[in-house]
């Protein structure tokens, strides 16, 4: 396990000064997001070879669709108010679109996954994403002080 840890971290360094322009923030989090996958699934090398490119590639689309769809809510809420009922209803579809889309994607992504993992990892991959997002916001809500408070 410490090996497959060490392997990820090595190759982070290794492709870090071929990502240009990245936070380094970024970089940590990256590091630490692997880590704690490759921990709570307990890969192995020969499955975080394989598991690592799947998924990279599924949260790289799936962040694509979401700041599709981040920008058709922006442009909603700066034009509601001058748009017509055509384009509303567009609107509307688009957001729909978008939703089937990520859909199609967790469906495709969940596919892949279940030929390079054991169904118990899988489910551990679900897990460890809610818990990592959990984590995270845990880690905000600590560090920034809410709004109203005075």
């Amino acid at each position: 396990m410490k090996r497959v840890m060490l392997f990820f971290l090595i190759l982070l360094v290794m492709a870090a000064p071929a990502v240009k322009g990245q936070n380094a923030n970024l970089d940590r989090l990256n590091a630490y997001k692997i880590a704690f996958f490759t921990k709570r699934l307990n890969l192995t090398s020969q499955e975080a070879e394989k598991f690592w490119p799947v998924y990279n590639d599924y949260q790289a689309r799936r962040n694509k669709i979401q700041q599709e769809r981040v920008l058709l809510n922006r442009n909603f809420n700066q034009n509601v108010s001058s748009m017509s009922e055509k384009e509303l209803s567009e609107a509307g579809n688009k957001y729909v679109a978008l939703q089937v889309r990520e859909a199609a994607l967790a469906q495709e992504f969940h596919n892949k996954v279940k030929e390079i993992l054991s169904p118990i990892k899988v489910i551990r991959l679900y897990q460890a994403e809610n818990q990592y997002r959990m984590l995270l916001l845990n880690e905000l809500r600590e560090k920034r002080p809410l709004r109203n408070e005075k």
